[in-house]
């Protein structure tokens, strides 16, 4: 994607940022990969998220995924180069969970205008709302260091939740991290996970026998991480459950008049880790 100003602000298809935000705030969107047996996928390019989670269920071969390279990264910073960039921002994934910060820092080191590289230690929109910020901060005019901080900030009042309805699909991911400890439990259990935006790691919160509980783990678990007397940003994220996900925003809505609240589905390269049926909750206060 091109870019009319000359901070560039890149980021990685994890962000799960709605598209219509992606194209107002001209955001570069580097694409990860589903890998699937002998087929391989950009995520949210090749295979968008609803036919991702229908072919989970039914399929019989587990797809694994793949960040985007060095040599992509090189490729990008040069383009927004030569479309007038004179200084590039990107935000990745949580350096935790996958090796995207690590090939956009290689590539950093061969980009002819300057590029300062953002661990967001966090998936889906702990990211988004990161990138977003910066993303903001550029748009008003911010030098780069303002722009940094903005995302900086964010992260500083972040929290996500996640309610899975199986913790067999986030160690098939292989993405589980500290919550391995619930694989001495039953399958059937509804976990609930967290992340930590200091480790950037996945961390219990709750091992819940039903939905119901689960379901009030994320709830409860998400807003005392809070100030809820602050503008609130919240996204709500669902694993292909739209109906599910807008009775949720509903509530919070009602409960909490938030500045700005989102709903999208999550992607498939995290769904690979989370799963169908799962709910998440990312957002910030401000500060």
């Amino acid at each position: 994607m091109k870019t009319s100003h000359t901070i560039a602000i890149v980021t990685d298809s994890t962000c799960d940022i709605p598209e219509d935000l992606i194209r107002r705030h001209e955001i570069t969107v580097l694409p990860a990969y589903v890998i699937w047996g002998d087929e391989q996928f950009r995520d949210r390019i090749d295979l968008q998220a609803d036919a991702f989670y229908r072919r989970l269920v039914d399929d019989p071969v587990y797809p694994s995924s793949a960040h985007p390279t060095p040599g992509t990264f090189r490729e990008t910073y040069a383009a927004l180069r030569n479309d007038g960039a004179e200084a590039i921002v990107v935000l990745t994934v949580s350096s935790a969970l996958s090796g995207t910060y690590n090939a956009a820092v290689q590539a950093a080191t061969m980009s002819e205008v300057p590029v300062h590289v953002i661990d967001s230690k966090g998936p889906s929109m702990s990211l988004g709302w990161q990138v977003l910020a910066a993303a903001r901060a550029r748009d008003a005019g911010k030098d780069v260091d303002a722009v940094v901080k903005a995302a900086e900030t964010a992260r500083a009042h972040m929290a996500q939740l996640v309610s899975m309805n199986s913790i067999e699909y986030l160690h098939k991911g292989g993405r589980i991290g500290n919550a391995v400890k619930l694989l001495g439990m039953a399958l059937r259990i509804k976990p609930v996970v967290y992340i930590n935006h200091e480790t950037g790691t996945v961390e219990i919160e709750k091992a819940a026998r039903t939905s119901k509980r689960a379901m009030r783990a994320l709830y409860e678990g998400f807003f005392e991480r809070l100030d809820t007397d602050k503008p609130l940003h919240i996204a709500v994220m669902h694993g292909g459950v739209p109906e599910e996900a807008q009775a949720l925003a509903d509530r919070i809505r009602e409960a909490f008049d938030p500045q700005e609240l989102l709903i999208n589905i999550t992607g498939p390269v995290l769904g690979i880790n989370t799963g169908p049926g799962a709910l998440a909750l990312a957002g910030y206060h401000e500060a």
